[in-house]
């Protein structure tokens, strides 16, 4: 199967569903929030209105794990498959929510579906793509995530400037449709085990475990500070139980006929070092994407929609970087030293915004946006092709859930990080002040700053490994 990438060739059709299962997690993720004051106006319940995202976010970082170690064991299609059909189910339950709390027990539901989509087109490509391959196709999925920015701000507006909040939900139907199409038609991956081979065992115990624990460490990150102070009983008795399921976990996870997440497997430089530096990546892009549109607007009086294209400018950057990251750089030099340029860029970038967040300004910001994005574009990429090129079909579906559960990890943890320090840099002050925003705005981007450069320290510790431009193994076909 080497004809080629693009649309157009053999793969093309693949490609495209990958595309479009990306589609419906990409725009999701930007489209809710410029319509939260109409479905607010609509339902009520706005104190219980950031659980809209929080238990989005919870449903799928709990479940990555299991959906990756379920594709590596019964195949990636039927996950996929399956992941579409419950962001559909959870998206038509959504568009007839006739309560906040109702519409907030639909968003888990298409978080449980989200948290296979991603991992599983990410795997995917990873599976029928050569390593040089990879860095062409990275480009069109980063371009997916880019027009995902621009429409889902877009279309959450308009629908909310017309009062039709609940198309928001209705419009992922066709493209859940069309993915699910797509796939079934489209993608027909070698079986997965021989006739003689041994049945899978299913790692029910670690299942449950991991998701028990690292469900209550993310809502315990979550609602710290939020709903319960830090150092309440409920937030102490939510990070101690948390602790021991996690505990449990490993004793568990060491016995465990096929672990849903091989400790061995995490415990490689390699591995562990790009899972870091995914968490890295999600802190601080949460750090960016949750601060820059209110910093813009307090503190440079610009409308919503203008801030939100500044902030939109991550990623311009970020798609550019990643389709010329294989041809320019890691094919040539190796993903090491990709990935400390990309850093590098990444740390400009953040330092201009941090340096000159005292003197707001729409185009400046965008600017340092571009130059962060695109850095971030050098980095994400490599590190996580590095990791999967390193272990055999059968742990593919593992590492890259661990990457992307990592970086879902980030996002929560850095929402909540940066979310205290905007508060202790307003010292009192409304977060609608020009003087206090642009004071929350510094700290937040010197927060950033400092993730970022943390993320340089993880980096020095990967293995300076070559990008071989073989192909990926492939699983045997049963007899």
């Amino acid at each position: 199967m080497s004809d080629g990438v693009g649309l157009r060739s053999e793969r093309g059709p693949i490609l495209l569903a990958l595309m479009v299962a990306t589609g419906i997690v990409a725009i999701d993720a930007t489209i809710l929030a410029t319509a939260v004051p109409s479905v607010v106006e609509d339902l009520g319940g706005y104190s219980q209105f950031p659980w809209l995202f929080s238990i989005y976010l919870l449903a799928q970082a709990i479940t990555v794990p299991i959906y990756s170690k379920l594709a590596d064991t019964i195949g990636r299609k039927p996950v996929m498959i399956v992941g579409i059909a419950l962001f559909l189910l959870g998206s038509v339950l959504c568009a007839v929510a006739w309560s906040m709390p109702a519409l907030i027990v639909f968003r888990a539901i298409q978080g449980l579906g989200a948290g296979a989509v991603q991992p599983m087109a990410i795997t995917i490509a990873g599976d029928i793509y050569t390593i040089a391959e990879r860095a062409k196709v990275q480009g069109y999925i980063a371009g997916v995530w880019a027009a995902a920015s621009v429409v889902g701000p877009a279309l959450g507006g308009i629908f909310a400037q017309l009062g039709i909040w609940r198309w928001i939900f209705w419009v992922n139907l066709p493209l859940c449709i069309a993915a699910l199409w797509l796939i079934a038609r489209n993608f027909h991956e070698p079986g997965v085990r021989r006739a003689d081979a041994p049945r899978h065992r299913i790692d029910v115990a670690g299942s449950l475990l991991i998701m028990g624990g690292a469900g209550l460490a993310i809502l315990g990150v979550l609602e710290g500070g939020v709903a319960w102070a830090w150092d309440s009983p409920a937030s102490i008795g939510v990070f101690v139980a948390a602790a021991v399921l996690l505990i449990v976990f490993v004793f568990v996870e060491r016995r465990a006929a096929e672990p849903v997440l091989p400790l061995a497997l995490m415990g490689r430089r390699l591995i562990w070092s790009s899972s870091l530096i995914s968490l890295g990546i999600g802190a601080g892009l949460i750090g960016l994407t949750s601060f820059v549109p209110g910093y813009l607007q307090h503190a440079a009086g610009a409308i919503p929609l203008i801030a939100g294209f500044a902030v939109a400018a991550l990623t311009i950057g970020w798609p550019i970087a990643a389709s010329m990251s294989g041809r320019v750089f890691y094919l040539r030099i190796g993903f090491k030293p990709t990935v400390l340029i990309g850093l590098t860029i990444a740390i400009v970038g953040t330092a201009a915004l941090a340096i000159t967040s005292a003197w707001p300004s729409v185009a400046l910001v965008a600017l340092c946006c571009i130059v962060t994005g695109f850095g971030f574009g050098l980095v994400a990429t490599p590190s996580l092709i590095a990791a999967q090129a390193s272990v055999e079909w059968s742990q593919r579906g593992v590492v890259t859930g661990a990457n992307m559960f990592a970086r879902s990890i980030g996002s929560a943890v850095g929402a909540a990080i940066f979310g205290a320090i905007s508060t202790a840099a307003l010292a009192g002050r409304a977060e609608t002040d020009a003087a206090g925003a642009a004071a929350a705005g510094t700290a937040v981007f010197v927060a950033v700053l400092v993730t970022v450069a943390a993320m340089m320290l993880v980096a020095l510790a990967m293995p300076a490994v070559r990008a071989d431009v073989t192909p990926i193994p492939q699983p045997v076909a049963a007899d």
